[in-house]
């Protein structure tokens, strides 16, 4: 990223060619990402669902203009732990030609940062069990691996 700033914002509607085209390219993802444009209604859709919740936001990180990743934040407030709110992250995506420089760590640690500012009690996030890699980098950035988690598809 030398001479150029990452700058991690909301994603906007008009980002959602490059989101779904990160999303598409996921070969380990297994979620039925398609660039195809017959798919797009989907993709908007759920934008539009996440843009309009108060505890879900979408971004987009971008480097001399260009979208080369993109994450999700979730709050949960919970009973448990005294009724304490929780960030989940959702959805990593670095464009593959740009992994190993820095834009991975740089939207984890956004992550961090914000969920400190709003006095969350804790940041989790699940990944993919083939993805050791990226179990990897979670680790070096702080991250414990400390449950098992369970899936059920419906569909």
């Amino acid at each position: 990223m030398e001479n150029t700033r990452l700058v991690i914002r909301e994603a906007l509607e008009s980002d959602l060619p490059a989101l779904i085209a990160l999303f598409a390219a996921d070969a380990v993802g297994g979620h039925g990402d398609t660039a195809d444009p017959s798919a797009y209604d989907d993709y908007l859709r759920a934008f539009r669902a996440v843009a309009s919740s108060s505890d879900q936001t979408l971004y987009a990180a971008e480097l001399a203009g260009e979208i080369v990743g993109t994450f999700q934040t979730i709050v949960v407030t919970s009973l448990h732990a005294r009724g304490s709110s929780a960030m989940i992250i959702e959805s990593v995506q670095t464009r593959s030609d740009m992994r190993g420089q820095g834009i991975g760590a740089a939207m984890i640690n956004f992550c961090i940062d914000e969920a400190k500012s709003r006095g969350m009690r804790l940041v989790q996030l699940t990944s993919n069990a083939q993805r050791k890699d990226a179990h990897r980098f979670y680790e070096r950035l702080g991250f414990k691996p400390s449950h098992l988690g369970f899936k059920m598809a419906l569909k």
